[in-house]
This record gives structure tokens, sequence and C-alpha cells, in this order.
């Protein structure tokens, strides 16, 4: 049975293609769904090596449930243009462009990437289902979309050594692959594209497949990745490296406006620190009007990275009789914080102890007044079940920032 056959087959339970191999490695055989594919939180017992294979060695991710849209036709760069913040028309072929999309009200929808394939042919990526809402505002132009999420599947290589893994499988070196674009390559006889993206704020590479072909392409990974270190890698290990990114996650440091309950759940590009994506120099697209209001008197939140501060973190637990509890995982819960008048003045969404750095850190959304650089904020924590507020400081993201995300060797 076909992989796309395998989805239309159950609506309770997707497989990626890669599951044959990711199954048999998962050693807890603890999953968590992600756009109702089963995905592995660790492949180890704990995720701690997996963590340092993204930071020093190799790590290979399942990226498959990602969805995934072929926009083809002759209006394909305008329809696009219409749709998203970003330019599509300075987008050249083999290009890669992150941006986000909003409603009329300039309150993003949700965010991924955009890939241009061919003069009039893109791949778009996006985090949750987006079908209905591209198909509904491109309804009048002369272009086609198409549901690409089953017949692509992806993995992610990242990781200082990726590079070299890659050059070691493929037929084209990825010496000269410049972050934030893509090529067309073979692993021996199978045909692969490979972007030069992906969600760890390391260097690394995305490659998109036949899902036909995923299993002789993990396998030819796995065989020549051993020399290198390469390592399949769960979500708990990417969850702490995107924070240490600076990166958001939908339904974690952001709420689709599609979704929002309330206007207080919405954000703009601006108020989550990707106003860069929003390139008013365009023809209209959805949301600029309110989008250049904003711009014009500045956003009321601002997202940012905090650093909690640890000889005070420390002092909380110390004087309870206890060693600090640091969260042995990222964590994805709302957690207040304060000014030093005691006024609530926003919230820390996402949060993780960063085993590189040595630091406890959050990204945070922040009342434009309180987040400035060097700001001091107080952290609202529990020890023994009593609620303890301890400092935390305003720092610039992305808390991790290698060379070698970007650069090449030739």
């Amino acid at each position: 049975m076909s992989y796309e056959n395998k989805f239309n087959a159950t609506t309770q339970l997707k497989l990626s293609p890669f599951f044959e191999r990711t199954s048999q490695l998962n050693e807890s055989q603890e999953w968590r769904r992600w756009a109702g594919h089963l995905a592995a939180t660790s492949y180890e017992l704990t995720h701690e090596n997996e963590y340092f294979a993204i930071r020093t060695k190799a790590a290979l991710l399942d990226i498959t449930p990602l969805k995934k849209y072929i926009v083809e036709g002759r209006d394909a760069q305008k329809a696009l243009d219409n749709i998203v913040t970003r330019n599509i028309g300075i987008c050249k072929v083999g290009q890669v462009m992150y941006t986000t999309w909003c409603d009329e009200d300039g309150k993003v929808i949700d965010d991924g990437t955009v890939q241009r394939l061919a003069d009039n042919k893109f791949r778009i990526t996006s985090a949750e289902p987006n079908l209905e809402w591209i198909e509904s505002n491109i309804a009048r132009m002369d272009v086609q979309i198409k549901d690409d999420s089953y017949s692509t599947a992806a993995l992610a290589l990242q990781g200082p050594n990726s590079r070299d893994i890659l050059n070691a499988v493929s037929s084209e070196s990825l010496d000269s692959l410049k972050f934030f674009w893509m090529m067309d390559t073979h692993f021996e006889d199978i045909p692969v594209s490979i972007s030069r993206t992906g969600y760890t704020g390391d260097l690394g590479y995305e490659i998109w497949m036949n899902p036909n072909d995923a299993l002789a392409v993990w396998d030819l990974l796995i065989d020549k990745g051993a020399p290198f270190g390469i390592t399949p890698t769960g979500l708990h290990a990417l969850d702490i490296a995107r924070v240490e990114a600076g990166l958001i996650l939908l339904d974690v440091d952001y709420i689709s406006s599609r979704h929002a309950i309330v206007e207080t759940r919405k954000s703009s590009p601006y108020e989550l620190g990707l106003g860069w994506t929003v390139k008013m120099n365009k023809n209209n697209f959805i949301g600029k009007n309110a989008l250049e209001e904003e711009n014009k008197n500045g956003p009321l939140w601002n997202f940012v990275g905090i650093e909690i501060q640890w000889p005070e973190f420390e002092k909380h637990y110390r004087k309870v009789g206890l060693p600090p509890g640091l969260p042995s995982t990222a964590w994805r819960t709302s957690t207040p914080l304060y000014n030093q008048q005691n006024q609530q003045v926003g919230y820390a969404t996402s949060g993780t102890w960063s085993p590189i750095l040595k630091r406890y850190i959050a990204l945070a959304h922040i009342k434009s007044k309180y987040a400035k650089e060097g700001s001091e904020l107080m952290f609202e924590l529990k020890v023994e079940h009593f609620r303890k507020l301890t400092k935390a400081t305003v720092v610039k993201t992305p808390f991790f920032n290698p060379e070698r995300k970007r650069s090449c060797p030739v």
C-alpha cells in the first residue's frame, strides 16, 4: 500500500513513510501527535544525546508532518504576493523565503516557508492546514493549488556535521549551497531536493523526496552518516534547540488568528518580532492597510528573549533546602512577568535550560514599554507550592547563533 493510500485508509492515525524505521528505534515508544501524525518525542530514554547531536554532530529528524502545498500556474507569483507579507517577486528560482500570512486586520494566521521551484511553481510549508484559506484567496486567478502533504516526504539533517554527511551521499556537492537556497541532486539513483533550512538555528538542511524512496534515503543517510555521529532525533531535543534559536511555534508562542477566541489572543508580525517579513513596498496584500497603521504607531507588544538570572533563582530553592528546580525539557506554559512595581507587563510562552549556553532562557510577550533590551523584570515560579518572583533580564535573540549556520566553505 502506498504512503498516500495509508493516509486515506484511516482518519485516526497517520504514519510517516519513515515509521518502519523510527518505530523500531524509539526505545521509550513515547509519541506526540504532530499534524495528525505520530512523531517521536525522543528515541533514547532521555533526549540529552539527541540535543547534543544537533549542536555537536548531526541530528536526523522526520519532518514529514509539515503541511505542504504546491502553487502553480501563470498567476502563481501574483497569488502568493497577495496572501503573504514577503515580496515574492524578488524570490529567485531555487530560493526559499520565510514569511507570515495575515488576516485583513494584520493578525498572523500562520508562518512558514515559500520555495520557488520554477518560474511559475512554488511550494508552501506551514504548521497547520491552510489549503482552504489559500484556495479562497486565489479563486479568480490562473493558478492551481495541490496538497503536497502526502506526496512529498521530508527529513531534516541538522548540526555541524550535516554538510559532510550530505556530501558523502549526494551526487552534487553542497559546499556552495547558501542559507535559504535549495538544489536538486541524487542519492545514488534517487532524486531529492535539498534546502538549506531548518528549525534548530544551526547549520542544517531539509531533504524533500518521493515517499516511496523514504526508507532508502533514511538507510543511506544512517549508513554514510555513522562516522559523523548521525543521530535520529525527536521533538524534545528539537524544542530546546528552537528556543535557543529564538524561533516561534504556533499554538505555543502565538495563536492563529483563525482560531483565537478573543482579540487579545491575536498577534501581528510586528508583535512577534517578525516585522522584517512585512514588505510595504510591494502591491496590496491581505492585511497591508492594518499593518501600515501599526508600523506607523508601533506595536503594543514585543516578542523578546529573557534570561532568568541564576543567583536569585538558585537562592529561592536553597532557602527551603532544595537544589534549583531546572526543567529537564523545554516547557510550553504561559508564565507571568512583572515589572519592579509588581505589575504584570507580559508573559513567557516557552523556555528551557540551555545545555550548551548554561543559561535559563525563555521567549516572552512583553508590553512594548518594558521590552527594551536590558530591562529587568520579575519571572514567576513556584517553589514548594509557594509563588515566588525572581529576576529576569530582556536579552537579544537568537540566544544561540553560530557562524556556521550561514557560512559556506567555498
